[in-house]
């Protein structure tokens, strides 16, 4: 696929990087940005060398994204797969995060997220399934969606998984009225670390080399159980995690030299 909305870049480390780049529209998501996601998050799931993803947006914008272009018309995700007389019909629509989500595609490889400026509305659809979250200090993030009048569903719906549900009603409900600073983001658990804006990038990078340079087949293993166990039950959902390691562990334990990893003078980390 020839991409028009986002710039992808691979490394030799194992990092995949996907830059949103629509800054003269906020980086605000189109119809064919839907269409280039799904894209590439069917290829991760086939892409053996790339074993985690760093998702971030273009510097030349005030915002990582402000949701969908509402001036995308006949080009408005929601309004993607209908066609001909169907085309207004509200019961033929899609959720746009079906396209945008790596885990709407079935894609299990971890997601480092880098935020800067504003992140609004449908931004959440990244927002919400990302693994890792990392901000630049001016980051804010807020969704105007009953500023406009409109319901604000889908995306705070997502983001009662990740954040407490008084401040996603909060977030939700004061609309334009009120953004969260990147502080407050660190305090309510939406993002884990608040970076300078010039640090920002590298630091993603940083950690998704961390990320991928571990058994690819422990980390979607990982990824895959926990994030599948939110639709379950807590006794149904450590059920199916027993069964994730005695299926993955085989493998992982396979993809790693552990007296390499596990002797006392191999241990580094870093203190969070």
């Amino acid at each position: 696929m020839e991409f028009e909305t986002i710039l992808y870049e691979e490394s030799d480390d194992h990092v995949a990087t996907i830059t949103i780049n629509r800054p003269q529209s906020l980086n605000a998501f189109s119809g064919r940005m839907c269409e280039e996601f799904e894209y590439v998050w069917q290829k991760a799931i086939v892409d053996e060398h790339i074993h985690a993803y760093v998702l971030r947006a273009s510097m030349d914008c005030k915002a990582f994204c402000t949701g969908v272009d509402v001036r995308g018309g006949r080009d408005a995700p929601g309004a993607r797969p209908v066609s001909g007389p169907n085309q207004t019909n509200d019961w033929f629509k899609v959720d746009p995060g079906e396209y945008l989500g790596p885990r709407a595609n079935k894609m299990w490889k971890p997601v480092i997220t880098a935020v800067h400026g504003m992140c609004a509305g449908g931004a959440f659809y990244w927002i919400n399934e990302s693994d890792i979250i990392i901000c630049s200090e001016e980051a804010t993030f807020f969704d105007p969606h009953v500023t406009y009048g409109m319901t604000a569903a889908l995306e705070p719906i997502g983001a009662t998984y990740r954040m407490p549900l008084g401040d996603v009603m909060r977030m939700a409900l004061l609309g334009n009225d009120e953004r969260i600073s990147s502080h407050a983001a660190l305090r309510m658990g939406l993002v884990s670390e608040v970076t300078e804006r010039d640090a920002l990038w590298a630091r993603a990078h940083e950690l998704a080399a961390k990320v991928a340079a571990k058994p690819p087949a422990a980390t979607q293993g990982t990824v895959r159980a926990v994030w599948e166990s939110l639709d379950l039950p807590r006794t149904a959902a450590l059920g199916m995690g027993m069964s994730y390691t005695i299926i993955g562990n085989p493998v992982g334990t396979a993809q790693v030299d552990r007296d390499a990893v596990m002797g006392v003078k191999k241990k580094k980390f870093e203190v969070r």
